[in-house]
């Protein structure tokens, strides 16, 4: 068993990022700008924008955070996105979700001019995705190709089970591990509502879990030398760990690890990779 290190590779992968910027700002180029938009207090998204930030700074590249409070309407939000919208030094930038109830989602989504949409939630990045041209994929799943590729995984021909439809890991991570450039493998979606999950989580190669269930693929669900990538990451609470809580995954990695031929650790895995994606995406914007 292989214990795929998302934190080393991203790593690797940053420190690679940061000599191309060196090249682009010696050659009199521009130095890639990432803004990021924060509205209000969540946990899970103050932590993930200020791993951002610090990404930004091991890359070179230039980072702004924009806060606003939770008390901010639809249309100061949608200003604010017009006006990064037309900022020339601004390559890239996200609006951290989740935003808001009074807010809605899919319109400040589709307000971002998609030539600057890093995060690769715009339609038209994600029509442009799923017909294999050039586009920002969105972080996860690009992500976790890059960790395949990575550890050169043979991926092609093979039978990969996604579990999870989301539109942000789910639906992509099937249509990228279906493209010849990417997967090109056979691509089963498995999500709630599917019958015989355990059968056809057997029979795959691949295993991709993003179900945001806790331990859900057992180690009766994983046959001998499976590739399992692990995309969950629940809070969990545990009074023996300083925050109250710990991070855990949708596998129960404990007794799945010692089947598999390659595994993903909760935390270490895919996370590291998501935020380095974002930095690929960004160094891509900044080079247009």
């Amino acid at each position: 068993m292989t214990l795929i290190d998302g934190k080393a590779t991203a790593t690797a992968i940053k420190a690679q990022i940061a000599e191309e910027v060196k090249q682009i700002i010696a050659n009199g180029g521009k130095q890639p700008h990432l803004a990021a938009v924060l509205v209000g207090h969540d946990g899970g998204s103050e932590t993930y924008v200020k791993n951002k930030v610090i990404a930004c700074e091991q890359c070179g590249f230039k980072s702004t955070l924009i806060r606003y409070e939770d008390d901010i309407t639809e249309e100061e939000l949608l200003a604010c996105v017009d006006k990064l919208n037309k900022d020339e030094d601004v390559d890239g930038f996200i609006v951290q979700l989740p935003l808001p109830k009074h807010i809605d989602e899919q319109k400040v989504t589709e307000a971002i001019d998609w030539r600057k949409d890093v995060d690769g939630f715009h339609p038209v990045n994600v029509g442009r995705m799923s017909i294999g041209l050039d586009c920002f994929i969105s972080a996860t799943p690009l992500g976790i190709v890059t960790l395949l590729k990575h550890y050169n995984i043979e991926t092609s021909g093979k039978k990969c089970v996604v579990i999870g439809r989301s539109n942000i890991v789910g639906k992509p991570m099937a249509s990228l591990m279906m493209q010849k450039q990417y997967g090109d493998s056979t691509v089963t979606v498995l999500h709630s509502h599917s019958q015989n999950i355990k059968e056809e989580c057997l029979a795959a190669d691949i295993i991709i879990c993003a179900l945001g269930r806790p331990e859900f693929l057992k180690a009766d669900m994983v046959k001998e030398g499976a590739v399992v990538i692990d995309v969950g990451t629940t809070r969990v609470p545990d009074a023996t760990r300083p925050k109250g809580f710990r991070l855990c995954g949708d596998v129960d990695f404990e007794n799945v690890a010692p089947k598999c031929s390659y595994i993903t650790p909760v935390p270490g895995g895919v996370g590291p990779m998501t935020i380095c994606s974002l930095m690929l995406n960004t160094l891509k914007a900044g080079k247009k």
